[in-house]
C-alpha cells in the first residue's frame, strides 16, 4: 500500500470515526440536557422537545438526499459542508438566549448530523476494500454504537461542570478541527454513474408529511383530536404523502425508489426498525425528564445520565451475541423474541406509581433494552440481504430514513401524552409526583401497543440465516444508530 493511500485510508477512518462519535453523542446527550435548559432559558418542556423531534425530521428528509449530493458533487465536500454545518449549529444553541433559537440550531444539527454521517460512511466504501474495509466499517460501527451510549453520562459530566452549553462548545471544537484534518488527508470521490439530479422536491415532501403529522400528535390532546387544527394537519400529512408517491415514479433519481417497497421482508424489517427505534427514542425522552423531575427522582443531570448507562451499554454489549442467535434460532425467533421483552417491559412501566424507585423500573428497562437488541440488529440486516447487491445501498438508506421517522413520530406521541395526561391529573387535584407517575404509565402503554405490532411484524423475517461473519458483527453493533450497507459476495439468499 503506498503512502498515499495510506494516509487517505487513515484520514477517513479517523474523521469518519472521531464525527460519527461526536454526532451520536450530540443527539443522545440532547434528552438529558432538557430540563437544564429549560430552567436556564425559562422554557417550557413541552415547547423543547422539538429539539428532539426537530432533529430526527430534518434527518428523515435528508439521511439520504445527503448521500446522493456526495455521489453528484463530491462525498468529502458534503462531509466538510456537514461539518461546518455542525459547528454553526452548536455555536448557535450554546449561544441562545431562548427556547426557539435552541431549537433552530436543532433543526439545523439535524441536516448536519445525516451529511456527517451518511458522507463519512459512503467515503470509507471507496477508500477502502476487501479485510481493510471490514475492519474499518467494524471501527465505524462501534464508534457510531458508543456515541449513542456514551451521550448521556457526557452530556451530565459536562452540565454539571459548565452548564449545558459545554457540551456544545466542546462538539463544536472536535468538528472545527475535523475539517483541515478531512481536506488535507481524505481525498475526493464521486459516482460518475449516478445521475446528477437531486430529488429536492422528495426531500422537501417528507418533511412536509412528517411535520403537520407530528404537530398533531404533539398538540391533538390539547386542541382536541376531532378539532379542526388537528384534522387539518393529518389531511396535509396525507395529501403531501400522495403528491410525494406521485413525484418519486416520475423523477430520474427518486429519493426512495418505490419499486422497493413491493419486498414485503424488506418493508417488514424496516418497518420493524421504525418501531423499535421510535419506542427507545420516546422512552429515552420520558425517562429523563422523569429522572430529573423534582416531585419524583429529583436526580442531577449526571446521576440521569448514569442511571441510562446500563440500559445503553446492554443493548451494545448484547448486540454480538444476537448475530449468532438469528443464525442458530432464525432471525424470525429473535425479532419476535425481542418485541416480546420489549412489549412486556412497556406493559410493567405501565403500572408504574410514584412509590417506584429507579430499581423498581430498571427490570422493565432492561427487558426493553435487550429486546431493542434482539429486534434491530436482524431487522437491519434483513433490510439488506433481502434485496439485489446493487440495491443494498438504497436500502439501508430507506431503513435509516426510517430511523429518524420513528424517532420523531414516537417521540412526539410519547411526550403529547405524557404532558396531557400530567396536566389533566394535576388539574384533577392530584399531587404532581402522581401526576407524573400516571403521565408516565400511559405513554408506556401506548409503547407497548406500538412495540407489541413489531410482533407481527416479525412474522415476515427470514427462516434462516447464514453463518455470520465478523462484518455482521459490526453491523449489529452500529445498528442501534445506523443500518450498515453491507456489500458481499458472500450474501446468501433469506428464505
Amino acid at each position: 500500500m503506498s503512502t498515499t493511500t495510506t494516509t487517505a485510508h487513515s484520514g477517513v477512518l479517523g474523521t469518519a470515526c472521531v464525527s460519527t462519535f461526536v454526532v451520536n453523542a450530540n443527539t443522545s446527550a440532547v434528552s438529558i440536557l432538557l430540563p437544564s435548559i429549560g430552567s436556564d432559558l425559562g422554557v417550557s418542556i413541552d415547547l423543547l422537545q422539538w429539539a428532539v423531534t426537530g432533529y430526527m425530521l430534518v434527518g428523515a428528509a435528508t439521511i439520504v438526499t445527503s448521500g446522493a449530493l456526495g455521489d453528484v458533487f463530491g462525498r468529502r465536500r458534503m462531509f466538510v459542508y456537514g461539518l461546518l454545518l455542525f459547528v454553526a449549529s452548536c455555536v448557535l444553541i450554546a449561544l441562545a438566549p431562548g427556547g426557539w433559537l435552541v431549537i433552530v440550531g436543532r433543526v439545523i444539527q439535524g441536516a448536519a448530523g445525516a451529511a456527517i454521517l451518511a458522507s463519512g460512511l459512503s467515503l470509507l466504501s471507496v477508500v477502502t476494500t476487501g479485510p481493510a474495509q471490514m475492519r474499518a466499517v467494524a471501527l465505524w460501527g462501534g464508534a457510531a454504537a458508543a456515541g449513542a451510549a456514551a451521550g448521556p453520562v457526557l452530556g451530565g459530566v459536562l452540565n454539571e461542570a459548565t452548564g449545558w452549553q459545554g457540551l456544545f462548545w466542546i462538539d463544536a471544537g472536535i468538528a472545527a478541527v475535523c475539517v483541515p484534518w478531512v481536506l488535507r488527508t481524505v481525498p475526493e470521490s464521486r459516482d460518475p454513474a449516478r445521475p446528477r439530479k437531486i430529488d429536492v422536491a422528495g426531500t422537501l415532501l417528507v418533511a412536509a408529511v412528517l411535520a403537520p403529522f407530528v404537530f398533531a400528535m404533539t398538540e391533538g390532546s390539547s386542541w382536541g383530536w376531532a378539532s379542526v387544527p388537528t384534522l387539518v394537519c393529518l389531511v396535509i400529512s396525507v395529501v403531501a404523502a400522495v403528491v410525494f408517491v406521485a413525484v418519486e415514479r416520475r423523477v430520474a433519481a427518486p429519493l426512495v425508489d418505490l419499486r422497493l417497497l413491493r419486498n414485503t421482508r424488506l418493508v417488514g424489517a424496516t418497518t420493524a426498525i421504525l418501531i423499535g427505534a421510535g419506542a427507545i427514542a420516546g422512552l429515552s425522552l420520558l425517562i429523563s425528564l422523569y429522572f430529573q423531575e423534582p416531585a419524583t427522582f429529583g436526580m442531577s443531570s449526571l446521576e440521569a445520565g448514569l442511571a441510562t448507562l446500563p440500559l445503553a451499554a446492554l443493548v451494545i454489549l448484547a448486540a454480538p451475541a444476537v448475530t449468532p442467535l438469528a443464525h442458530k434460532f432464525t432471525p424470525r425467533a429473535v425479532i419476535i423474541a425481542g418485541f416480546v421483552l420489549m412489549t412486556a417491559g412497556f406493559a410493567v412501566l405501565g403500572a408504574v406509581g410514584p412509590s417506584w424507585t429507579y430499581w423498581a423500573m430498571l427490570p422493565a428497562l432492561v427487558g426493553i433494552a435487550v429486546g431493542l437488541a434482539l429486534s434491530n440488529g436482524p431487522a437491519s440486516s434483513i433490510a439488506t440481504a433481502s434485496v439485489a447487491e446493487e440495491e443494498v445501498g438504497a436500502a439501508s438508506g430507506i431503513s435509516n430514513m426510517a430511523r429518524y421517522v420513528g424517532g420523531a413520530v414516537l417521540t412526539a406521541v410519547a411526550a403529547g401524552i405524557y404532558g396531557s395526561v400530567t396536566a389533566n391529573r394535576e388539574a384533577a387535584g392530584d399531587p404532581r409526583g402522581s401526576s407524573l407517575a400516571d403521565g408516565l404509565a400511559v405513554s408506556c402503554l401506548a409503547l407497548a401497543i406500538f412495540s407489541a405490532s413489531g410482533i407481527v411484524l416479525g412474522l415476515l423475517a427470514a427462516r434462516r440465516a447464514r453463518r455470520p461473519r465478523p462484518l455482521d458483527y459490526a453491523a449489529a453493533a452500529a445498528a442501534t444508530a445506523h443500518t450498515l450497507p453491507v456489500h458481499t459476495a458472500e450474501r446468501a439468499p433469506l428464505g
